[in-house]
């Protein structure tokens, strides 16, 4: 494989803007991809496939260039000299790339392999709670699935197309896709593919979901007809497979804090044809109390640590600390008493986090039974997901009905 310059330097500039500017490395990507209109899909897999590489293992990769943080621009040549090296890909006669180590640093990556914190790259902190959570052999497994690169899973927007007919139809534009047993309307991609340039993603045929995702809002247990509010709606993923399990019928409520993600959750409603859904900004308490024991079914997919998602968004385990874990918890735990006030009689709850710890996961939802607020509700069934055994993302779900 050779190396071009314009391309390298373009993961050199998205490294700094992850680590130095602290912007979130998919914004990072998406910003560097469009700085050449000439670059081609293999250029543009090229820069994003290594920028998340090199971030995903920063700490092995630091260790064995001996850098620290903060890296400067040479630090992130050195980065990328170990990336490629590590690859079997030869290193080109630039300044900013001689006098690398080649096979020493081989043998620096043999030696820290043996370590779990640098062979799956992690933080001494989130390497100590995660052995804490989960105990060593749990956690191991599912650090090493969390490095895996994740598969590419669609899903089926049932308000315009059938699972069988979408396959057909992007096999029509060159993509290729598998059903995947025990989950209805995923499709799982052979290879790697834009799929946001195909027509069958214009027309709002599907939204890309993992698998794992794609069981929360079935768990809900919705019907055409109802009244269902989505919490915690974010772009809204999981607010759309809902009107897509009400057929279009009841009322959808889509609730976030973040006008923005509204904004974008309207768009996409859109194009899904779906019409039951409106949108409700979160700027004040009266948004919550309006809807108190309105609600027929509430979901809240709450703000978490990311950890089991981490194949996707590898910088959250950079961004995160303890003291940030601490806070999540404590907005957990208030979004859990504040917002279940809007399941009525009889209704359901749905709790759901994308983290395999259990301090964000089932001992929240103990918390809450044991409330004030949760004393009239009863913990259906839950749902543990981990990334090892599934092949999909680490999630947690719990049913919850107010009796």
């Amino acid at each position: 494989m050779r190396l071009h310059r314009n391309l390298v330097f373009g993961v050199v500039d998205g490294l700094h803007m992850i680590f130095n500017e602290g912007i979130y490395a998919s914004k990072a990507v998406e910003q560097i991809l469009k700085r050449d209109k000439r670059w081609g899909s293999r250029d543009r897999g090229f820069i994003a496939e290594t920028i998340y590489d090199i971030v995903r293992w920063k700490r092995l990769y630091a260790e064995i260039a001996e850098v620290k943080e903060p890296f400067d621009r040479t630090n992130f040549f050195r980065l990328f000299a170990v990336w490629a090296v590590l690859r079997g890909i030869s290193l080109p006669d630039w300044k900013q790339l001689e006098d690398t180590p080649t096979r020493r640093i081989k043998g620096r990556f043999d030696e820290l392999s043996k370590i779990r914190k640098y062979r799956e790259s992690i933080p001494d902190w989130l390497d100590e709670t995660g052995v804490k959570a989960l105990g060593e052999t749990l956690w191991t497994k599912e650090l090493h699935a969390l490095n895996e690169l994740a598969p590419v899973v669609l899903r089926t927007n049932t308000l315009k197309t059938s699972t069988p007919f979408l396959r057909k139809r992007l096999l029509e534009e060159g993509i290729d896709a598998d059903l995947i047993k025990g989950y209805p309307h995923a499709l799982k991609l052979k290879e790697r593919a834009n799929v946001f340039i195909t027509e069958a993603f214009k027309e709002g045929l599907f939204e890309v979901q993992d698998a794992s995702s794609q069981l929360v809002s079935p768990l809900l247990d919705v019907s055409p007809g109802l009244r269902v509010v989505d919490a915690c709606a974010g772009a809204g993923g999981k607010s759309l497979h809902l009107a897509a399990l009400m057929e279009n019928k009841g009322q959808l409520i889509a609730l976030d804090i973040y006008a923005n993600k509204l904004h974008e959750l309207k768009r996409r409603a859109k194009r899904n044809g779906a019409h039951n859904l409106e949108t409700r900004l979160i700027d004040s308490t009266k948004v919550i109390k309006k809807l108190h024991k309105k609600a027929d079914r509430v979901l809240i997919d709450a703000p978490c640590t990311g950890l089991g998602v981490l194949r996707r968004n590898p910088d959250t385990k950079w961004k995160l600390s303890a003291t940030s874990l601490e806070k999540i918890l404590q907005t957990q735990k208030e979004l859990l008493r504040d917002y279940s006030k809007m399941v009525n009689d009889g209704g359901k709850m749905v709790y759901a986090t994308c983290s395999i710890l259990p301090q964000e996961n089932s001992k929240q939802v103990e918390t809450f039974l044991q409330s004030e607020e949760g004393k009239s509700f009863s913990l259906v069934k839950e749902q543990h997901i981990y990334a090892h055994s599934s092949g999909y993302d680490g999630f947690y779900m719990a049913l919850l009905q107010r009796s």
